[in-house]
C-alpha cells in the first residue's frame, strides 16, 4: 500500500463524524417530536388494529375526518359519552367530545420534522463534501481510492435520511369523509346550536305576564 498523508486520514475521520452526527440530530429530533405527541395526546393509546384512540376512561374514539392538507387523520369521542364523564374538565372544554390528530405519514410527516430531517441532510452533504474536495488535490492513487471509498461509504450510509424525499403520500383512507381544517372550524359554527329547558323566555312559561300583561296561565 502506497503512502498516505494523515490529512487524508483526518478527513475520512471528519466525513464519519459528521455522518454520526447527521444521524444523531434525526434520532433527538425523532425523540423530541415523540415525547411532543405523548403530552398532546395525554395518555391516550392508539390501537392499529382497531385504527382508534382509547382514552384512560376506556372510552374509544374513533376515526371522523381525514384532512388532506395536512395529512392528518381525526378522530372523535362521542360527545354523549364526553360530556357525562367525571375528568372532563381536565381533558377537554369542547361540547363536541374530545379529538385527536394523527399524521398518516410516518416520520418525517410535518414541517417541523422535516427541518430538521433537513438539517441531518445537511450534515450528511458537509460529509460526503469533505473528502471529495480532497480528491481533487494532488493525490496518490492509494489516497484517491481510500477518499473515494470514504465517500461512497458516506453516501450509501447516509441514504436513509433522503429515503422521505422519494417516499410518495400515502392515499386518502377510505371510507372516511375528506374534510380540511377550515371545514372542520366552519362546519362547527354554523352547527345550530341546541336548546334547553332553561333557554325559554319568561314569557314561554306558565304563569309569567306576556308583553301585553296579560297572563298565561291556565285557563280557568
Amino acid at each position: 500500500m502506497g503512502h498516505v498523508e494523515v490529512t487524508v486520514w483526518l478527513a475520512v475521520g471528519y466525513a464519519l463524524f459528521l455522518l454520526a452526527a447527521a444521524f444523531g440530530v434525526d434520532r433527538m429530533a425523532r425523540r423530541a417530536a415523540a415525547r411532543a405527541a405523548a403530552w398532546h395526546h395525554g395518555g391516550f393509546t392508539y390501537h392499529a388494529d382497531h385504527d382508534a384512540w382509547q382514552c384512560p376512561q376506556d372510552q374509544w374514539l374513533w376515526p371522523q375526518s381525514f384532512d388532506p392538507d395536512n395529512r392528518v387523520m381525526r378522530y372523535r369521542a362521542s360527545p354523549t359519552v364526553c360530556n357525562a364523564c367525571p375528568v372532563k374538565s381536565t381533558c377537554t372544554t369542547s361540547p363536541h367530545g374530545r379529538q385527536i390528530g394523527r399524521n398518516v405519514d410516518p416520520w418525517p410527516a410535518s414541517e417541523a420534522e422535516r427541518f430538521h430531517r433537513g438539517i441531518a441532510c445537511a450534515v450528511a452533504v458537509l460529509a460526503v463534501v469533505w473528502p471529495l474536495a480532497m480528491m481533487l488535490e494532488h493525490r496518490t492513487p492509494t489516497e484517491l481510492v481510500v477518499l473515494g471509498g470514504a465517500v461512497v461509504l458516506v453516501a450509501l450510509s447516509s441514504w436513509p435520511l433522503w429515503s422521505h424525499l422519494r417516499r410518495s403520500p400515502a392515499g386518502f383512507p377510505v371510507g372516511v369523509k375528506v374534510e380540511t381544517l377550515d371545514d372542520t372550524v366552519a362546519g362547527r359554527t354554523a352547527a345550530p346550536r341546541v336548546r334547553y329547558r332553561s333557554d325559554r323566555s319568561t314569557a314561554d312559561r306558565p304563569g309569567e305576564q306576556t308583553p301585553t300583561g296579560r297572563s298565561r296561565g291556565r285557563n280557568r
